[in-house]
């Protein structure tokens, strides 16, 4: 699939004029600055004796998820400001999986227009196809369970958390497509919430408003105070009273539990164990639901996941148990802490009854691998690359 710079209105108006040419100046110098200097002198040096057609291979060490919208819209508007064209040959369209070396995308054009762009090409390019990979999988593993997008606090900056919402809805389309997963549902800022298909962010309390009301009955008494048309997810850990204030939250709102509107939330420390549980009353909870899940061999890090402190199976299951129990079958169950792919894996491995996840852990967990890579390939329709990378050029 090739894909071209858009055409520019025939006649702008004298405001878009200026609003083109703040935007391209100000493009123009983010390239400048952040530029590696060797690509910005191969760019004076290739002014100086000449410029060829230049086709650059994009690829990654590792499998993927082809994330390529956000570079490519980005290359576009850069080839629209210096008035040339850039061909890109998308091998990957979004969605797709890419195996580790596979060239994701071809670009060709004038090696002067392109050597500059290099080093901004790939960074807007490697980390958003590892997260879209990571939410593809978390999604996958768990088909019936919602997803919510928390990652723009463990982000290095505005650009970076619109990269990390991007990539979690291409995961999450991929996922919806594959196996028919719910997927991600939205983003907990407005900023983001359009790669989700919604018009503003998502979530209700964090854990200071519950430390402002000073207890989590009178915090979920303000917020129905404040928001009382909207649905209410009540965080339930602060004071380490997880089923107990559960209920009573329930009690105090039975009209919200009846209807479903009513979730309970459970981020708890992973330095202790919820309300009512230890490690034998953990294990004694998923032998009741789910005993395939502790009987075979475990490693330490998956029996933490399914028995141990904080927001394990166990305790979702125990939540689950007193809810319905006291008549709550209808409360949901919002859960959040370190939901990675593996903790993902392990819970639809116990069947946790989970209803929604919040989540930032589908970003790359070792940055190295995040890492694209960029080669010419051919230098005015001549194939030519360093040896050892004689797979990227283009058949």
């Amino acid at each position: 699939m090739t894909e071209r710079t858009a055409a520019q209105p025939e006649q702008p108006s004298a405001e878009e004029e200026s609003r083109t040419s703040r935007g391209a100046e100000e493009r123009e110098n983010t390239i400048s600055g952040w530029t590696d200097v060797y690509f910005k002198r191969t760019k004076q040096a290739v002014g100086h004796f000449g410029d060829v057609r230049a086709t650059y291979a994009l690829f990654m060490r590792r499998p993927v998820i082809s994330a390529p919208r956000l570079v490519i819209d980005w290359l576009n508007q850069v080839a629209s400001d210096r008035g040339v064209e850039f061909d890109i040959d998308l091998r990957y369209r979004e969605g797709k999986w890419v195996g580790a070396g596979e060239p994701i995308m071809y670009i060709t054009g004038s090696l002067y227009h392109l050597c500059d762009l290099e080093t901004l090409i790939l960074q807007k390019l490697g980390p958003a196809c590892v997260a879209a990979h990571d939410a593809f999988s978390m999604c996958t593993d768990l088909p019936h369970v919602a997803f919510l997008a928390m990652d723009a606090r463990h982000c290095a900056g505005t650009e970076m958390a619109d990269m990390m919402a991007y990539a979690a809805s291409v995961g999450s389309e991929r996922a919806k497509r594959k196996v028919g997963a719910v997927g991600f549902i939205g983003g907990s800022t407005d900023a983001t919430a359009h790669h989700f298909g919604q018009s503003h962010g998502l979530g209700t309390m964090p854990h200071a408003f519950i430390g402002y009301a000073g207890s989590t009955l009178r915090a979920a008494q303000m917020y129905n105070e404040c928001f009382p048309d909207e649905p209410m997810t009540v965080l339930v850990d602060y004071f380490g009273k997880e089923v107990s204030e559960s209920l009573e939250v329930c009690q105090e709102f039975p009209e919200r539990a009846r209807a479903g509107s009513l979730s309970i939330r459970l981020d708890i420390a992973g330095s202790r164990y919820m309300e009512t549980l230890d490690p034998p009353a953990s294990y004694a909870v998923l032998e009741r639901h789910v005993p395939e899940a502790i009987r075979g061999f475990r490693t330490e890090e998956e029996l933490r996941y399914l028995v141990g402190p904080g927001v394990s199976a166990a305790a979702i299951w125990r939540l689950r148990e007193a809810l319905d129990e006291a008549g709550f079958q209808k409360v949901r169950i919002v859960v959040s802490s370190g939901f990675g792919p593996k903790k993902c894996r392990l819970m639809a491995d116990a069947h946790a009854p989970i209803n929604v996840i919040g989540t930032g852990s589908f970003l790359p967990i070792r940055w190295s691998e995040t890492y694209a890579t960029a080669d010419i390939v051919e230098y005015d329709e001549n194939p030519r690359v360093k040896v050892g990378r004689e797979f990227l050029l283009r058949r």
